[in-house]
Parts: C-alpha cells; sequence; structure tokens
C-alpha cells in the first residue's frame, strides 16, 4: 500500500482550511486517511501546525510527501531532520 502525506480540504467556500493526512494514495482527496499529522490554514497570517515525531515516522516508513506538503515539512525544519536522519 503507498503512503502519501497529503492535504485534505475543509472549510467553508472562499475559507479553506487544511488537514495534513496520511493517507493510501489510492483514496480520494477527502477520503478516508490514516492519520491526522497536523493543520493548515492558508488565510491571514497562514498558520502551521504539523506534529513532528508523527510526520517522522511516517516518512520512515516510506510515506511520500505532494509538493505542497514537502513545502510545508521544509518551512517546519522537518525534511532536513529527516534528510539528516538518513545520511547517518
Amino acid at each position: 500500500m503507498a503512503i502519501k502525506l497529503r492535504l485534505q480540504r475543509f472549510g467553508s467556500a472562499q475559507r479553506p482550511i487544511y488537514r495534513v493526512v496520511a493517507a493510501d494514495a489510492r483514496s480520494k482527496r477527502d477520503g478516508r486517511y490514516l492519520e491526522i499529522i497536523g493543520h493548515y490554514d492558508p488565510k491571514g497570517e497562514a498558520t502551521i501546525t504539523i506534529d513532528e515525531v508523527k510526520a517522522l515516522a511516517w516518512l520512515n516508513q516510506g510515506a511520500q510527501p505532494t509538493d505542497t506538503v514537502k513545502n510545508l515539512l521544509t518551512k517546519h525544519g522537518i525534511m532536513a531532520k529527516y534528510r539528516a536522519q538518513n545520511k547517518a
């Protein structure tokens, strides 16, 4: 089963809020997920909340982040920690 770290959309029209989830790559965008690892609110000050331990655990298990999630993880410094763990 291929796992992706991706965004799941919530909120009303013109006011999106996203969950960062680990989900099967074959499931729908807003469908079933395995675990919530964070939240992202792009409006206003662009609030990003990601559980670093859960994100690193999924990355170490082989989950592939989408481009947007990879950018969010990079802003939080999680991708740098993941690369440092895998170099050693």
